[in-house]
C-alpha cells in the first residue's frame, strides 16, 4: 500500500455498503461477498492520512460533524447477539479536520456545526473494521440532512470537494437497496425492482455519454428512477452516494463499479470515483 499523496493527486472517494446491522462484523454468511469486497478494496487505495464518512445513520437539522478526539461507539442496533456490543474500533478523531470541514461547508453557504461528544455509530465502525482494521486512521464523521434533499447533500459534497487534495479517503456508508421489508421476504416482482433500480444507478453514476449537469439532474430526480420507491421507502440510506457525486462532480464525475453483487439476497452496488 502506498503511505502518501501529493496535494496534486486527487484522493478516491467510495460509495459503499454497510450490510445488515453488525452481522458484516460477526461473520454473517449472506455478507460474505460484502465483507470480502471491502476487506480488498482497501487494498487497492493509497492509504489516507483521514478518513470522513458521511453515514445513513445520522441525521441533523444542520451538517454536523464528530469534534472529539476519541470518539465512542454507537450501537445503534438491537436484537442482537451480545457479540454485537462488544465490537471495538478504536480510531481516533480529528478535531482540526472537523472544524477545516465546519468552515468549508460554511463557506459554500449551508449551516454547520460540530457535536463533540457524539460518537462513530455502525455507518462508520462496520466498514472501516473490515476496511482498516487497525483503527490507526483519524476519523470525522458527516451527518446527512434531516430534510433529506438530494440536490442539498450534492450541495453538501461540492462544498468539501477540497479535502480530496489533502489526502482524504470520503466514504459514503449506505446500501443502494434498502427496503426493510424485502431484505426478510422478497418476491419475483421484488428482485425485478430491485434489479430495475440498480440498472438505473449504474446507468447515472457510470455511463460515459452522461455530462456532469445530466447526472446531477438525475440523481436529484431519483424518485422518477423505476422502482424508486420500492427500492428506498425512505432515502436515508442512498443520500450518502449524492454526498460523493458532489465531491467528485467537478473533477471526476463518472464513477466505477467495484461491487455489484447479493446482500442478504438482494442487488447492491458500490461506486469509487478516483
Amino acid at each position: 500500500m502506498i503511505n502518501s499523496a501529493s496535494s496534486s493527486t486527487l484522493s478516491p472517494v467510495l460509495y459503499v455498503p454497510h450490510g445488515g446491522g453488525p452481522l458484516p462484523i460477526l461473520g454473517d454468511e449472506r455478507h460474505q461477498k460484502m465483507i470480502a469486497f471491502l476487506t480488498e478494496i482497501a487494498t487497492q487505495l493509497s492509504e489516507p492520512s483521514a478518513i470522513v464518512v458521511i453515514s445513513a445513520h445520522w441525521e441533523e437539522d444542520q451538517a454536523t460533524l464528530t469534534g472529539g478526539a476519541h470518539p465512542g461507539l454507537i450501537y445503534d442496533y438491537s436484537g442482537f447477539s451480545p457479540e454485537a456490543y462488544q465490537i471495538q474500533y478504536d480510531a481516533p478523531g480529528d478535531p482540526k479536520l472537523a472544524q477545516d470541514l465546519r468552515r468549508m461547508i460554511s463557506a459554500h453557504d449551508l449551516p454547520a456545526g460540530i457535536d463533540e461528544q457524539r460518537g462513530f455509530d455502525h455507518g462508520l465502525f462496520i466498514p472501516l473494521k473490515l476496511m482498516f482494521p487497525d483503527a490507526r486512521i483519524p476519523c470525522v464523521q458527516l451527518s446527512l440532512l434531516k430534510n433529506l434533499d438530494p440536490k442539498m447533500h450534492i450541495e453538501l459534497g461540492k462544498a468539501i470537494a477540497p479535502l480530496r487534495k489533502q489526502n482524504v479517503l470520503i466514504i459514503g456508508s449506505g446500501m443502494s437497496f434498502h427496503n426493510m421489508r424485502a431484505f426478510f421476504s422478497f418476491s419475483t416482482d421484488g428482485i425485478a425492482a430491485n434489479e430495475a433500480f440498480n440498472d438505473w444507478l449504474i446507468d447515472t453514476c457510470t455511463a460515459p455519454s452522461l455530462s456532469s449537469e445530466q447526472r446531477e439532474q438525475r440523481l436529484i430526480a431519483w424518485e422518477k428512477a423505476p422502482s424508486a420507491r420500492f427500492c428506498h421507502p425512505r432515502e436515508e440510506h442512498l443520500l450518502p452516494l449524492h454526498v460523493c457525486y458532489g465531491v467528485t462532480s467537478a473533477e471526476t464525475p463518472q464513477a466505477n463499479i467495484v461491487f455489484n453483487d447479493e446482500i442478504m439476497g438482494t442487488k447492491v452496488t458500490s461506486f469509487l470515483w478516483r
